[in-house]
């Protein structure tokens, strides 16, 4: 058989020819993935092998008559001498009956009866090893619930393969197209415990039918859930993991979260969570740390055991066990709960040994000096291989503030497979604007520049705000432009001139944020109608109160506070989004430019683009308007489809958007345009201060 000659440059660094001199690095990591999968599998397909689910943790045996209804229990320790189970079936005491055994390379199993194990009973392992012993949950559970008295985790017997399906009949029958490959994502970013008004933990079905019908009427079609893998402390947001196959059920049971998904589904929002393999929490008795009474087990031994930053442990990519542990988890929640991707977080802290801490990377050389962790790079390559063997179409974002090249390319292209990264530098961006930079000497290309400036062979979730910009000890955009403002004067009838301001600029940030997406778009839960309070978990220093731990739904529904306007008009802006924003190709099939700046006029402040039949015209001035503005746009008539100033999104309605804009020719300007194709023409618009408005070419 003839051999295909391979290149001798892979296209990742075909494409960018500032990536030459690191040509070498690049092809060493590819090199080391395609090694390291076949060390790791033998050559069968990574979802093939991925399966310690299926074999570690507690199993019911539903197979042939000779092992129907028994139970399989088998755990990974490789420094254990003995291993016990501990429950309610045998009273919480060490006895034989339930006694492991090992069967080679450090892993242990139990054979019992089917009368050994009940639904919803509690257990736990008792590891014990040379010169020690503690109780710790089984690597695999599948379920871990915590004693409301006690605060004590367990893990629960508990058949997560189970089929149960709780979405009422009218909701399953409903079908709708989920986000393919292509398709832009606007993503509704949440967390469940918070997403209620009550003060209190909110549970999976309380967002399914209060929440997420508000997300599915908004138009988002990526839902993204915060927290979901079990941590035993409810403030870490769900970033310190303890329990990599438990759904954490302060939110409720697994069937719940699958109604969930299963509902969004049906209303054709794909479903994707946080997961967290950057590091997992140093607790013992809950989590991995110590497991098997050697530190190292799963992570790290010596200095690099720990996160110098995030008082949590740091897995080693480069053990089998580990890879197959990880690998495995992400074929998990796709095939057991139907997620339709992830949003890794961390990525950073993965791919460098500095953890990206006091780095800069300001150049190219940041990336390929000698920092780089290969066998996390190796690891999240090989991850975003098997996710997308196992869900064609699944979503991959990668939480990523270095910028490393390559990230989110195509794995055969050199890169490390992701189908997105975070554009992390939009929210700190407009939070450093807004704080240091007087509203006057706003340069209107430069917001362009910063909305736009990223690598345009990989594509982006941009954002203004998410949960980070949320928390307590920081400021969301909203509080940033009103303060204290909001609590008194946010009721139609009472704005001041800051409510005023910030109203307006709410609305331009986001427009902004969201016409310039190479990808997708992301909101944080209640953000997108200016939700008024941060957010700060139960915690000793605030009294362990749930108040500022919730979303208050009431502001929004009360349609005499701006918070309805602000809501209507993100309503508005991601339903025309979504059905204009498409790649954009000329008549040979070439992708062109997604975006094309037509004015840049910064004694204005004044700035205009075009993307397909779109143009987008923003006035960033907040004391002058201007009449019979002109802009060159492609010939042809154009209508009004979205303005910010209009009163139904709190503005003043200073302009008649009824009106249809025809483009006067020059014939300075006869050349065609490079965009489209099309000659320009003058488009002469009334533009009101602090406002943007979108016109559509008409056929």
């Amino acid at each position: 058989m003839k051999r295909t000659k391979q290149p001798t440059t892979l296209p990742l660094v075909q494409s960018d020819p500032y990536l030459q001199p690191y040509k070498d690095a690049i092809q060493a990591r590819y090199d080391y993935a395609q090694l390291r999968e076949k060390e790791l599998t033998g050559g069968q397909p990574l979802s093939q092998w991925a399966n310690g689910y299926m074999y570690f943790g507690l199993h019911h045996l539903l197979g042939n008559n000779a092992t129907k209804g028994q139970w399989v229990l088998r755990e990974w320790a490789p420094n254990a001498t003995a291993i016990y189970v501990k429950g309610d079936m045998n009273g919480w005491q060490k006895t034989e009956d339930y006694r492991l055994q090992p069967i080679g390379n450090g892993v242990w199993e139990g054979v019992f009866d089917q009368d050994a194990f009940q639904h919803g009973q509690l257990f736990k392992l008792l590891v014990e090893w040379q010169g020690g012993y503690g109780e710790r949950i089984p690597s695999y559970a599948f379920r871990v619930v915590q004693d409301e008295q006690t605060k004590i985790f367990s893990a629960q017997v508990w058949d997560i393969h189970s089929d149960t399906n709780i979405v009422p009949e009218q909701e399953k029958k409903r079908t709708a197209r989920l986000p393919k490959a292509g398709d832009p994502l606007f993503i509704y970013e949440c967390h469940i415990g918070m997403a209620g008004e009550e003060e209190k933990v909110s549970s999976y079905e309380e967002f399914r039918t209060r929440v997420l019908p508000r997300v599915a009427k908004l138009g988002y079609n990526c839902l993204q859930i915060m927290a979901v893998q079990e941590h035993p402390y409810y403030g870490s947001f769900g970033y310190h993991v303890s329990n990599f196959f438990a759904a954490s059920s302060r939110f409720g049971t697994p069937e719940e979260l699958k109604a969930l998904i299963q509902d969004a589904h049906s209303r054709g929002i794909a479903v994707i969570m946080d997961i967290v393999h950057s590091h997992a929490v140093k607790n013992e008795l809950e989590g991995l740390g110590n497991f098997d009474g050697t530190p190292y087990q799963y992570f790290h031994d010596g200095g690099r055991r720990e996160h110098p930053a995030w008082d949590s442990l740091c897995f080693n990519y480069g053990k089998t066990e580990v890879m197959h542990f990880l690998l495995s988890n992400c074929k998990f929640w796709l095939d057991v709960y139907d997620f339709d991707g992830f949003r890794f977080d961390g990525v950073t802290s993965m791919m460098y040994l500095s953890h990206g801490l006091g780095e800069d990377f300001n150049g190219y050389t940041s990336y390929f000096n000698g920092n780089e962790d290969g066998d996390a790079i190796c690891y999240l390559t090989l991850a975003n291989k098997l996710i997308h063997e196992v869900k064609k179409d699944a979503i991959t974002i990668a939480e990523d503030m270095s910028g490393m090249p390559g990230l989110a390319r195509k794995v055969e292209d050199g890169g490390m497979g992701f189908d997105f990264r975070l554009a992390m530098g939009i929210p700190d961006f407009w939070i450093k604007y807004i704080k240091e930079v007087k509203d006057e000497d706003w340069k209107a290309g430069h917001i362009f520049y910063e909305m736009t400036n990223r690598r345009q062979d990989e594509k982006t979730i941009s954002y203004a705000e998410s949960h980070d910009q949320a928390l307590v000890g920081d400021k969301t955009i909203i509080f940033r432009l009103i303060d204290s403002d909001m609590y008194w004067h946010f009721e139609h009838g009472h704005s001041t001139y800051m409510v005023d301001r910030g109203i307006a600029l709410h609305k331009m940030i986001r427009l902004i944020t969201a016409s310039t997406i190479n990808g997708g778009y992301l909101t944080f839960m209640g953000n997108e109608f200016g939700h008024p309070e941060w957010i700060d978990f139960p915690r000793q220093g605030n009294g362990w109160s749930y108040k500022y731990a919730r979303r208050q739904w009431s502001l929004v529904d009360n349609k005499h506070y701006y918070f309805a306007d602000l809501n209507r008009f993100d309503d508005k802006m991601v339903h025309l989004l979504r059905q204009t924003i498409k790649p954009v190709k000329d008549n040979n099939g070439r992708h062109l430019p997604w975006i094309y700046k037509l004015a840049d006029n910064e004694g204005d402040q004044v700035v205009a683009y075009q993307r397909g039949d779109l143009v987008f015209v923003f006035n960033w001035n907040g004391q002058q308007s201007f009449a019979d503005y002109g802009i060159l746009a492609p010939e042809g008539k154009y209508k009004v489809v979205l303005n910010t100033d209009s009163k139904e999104f709190a503005g003043f309605g200073s302009a008649d958007d009824k009106v249809e804009h025809f483009t006067e020719h020059d014939p300075l300007y006869a050349e065609p345009d490079p965009y489209s194709g099309l000659t320009k023409g003058w488009l002469k618009l009334y533009l009101p201060a602090r406002s943007a408005v979108v016109l559509k070419k008409m056929k």
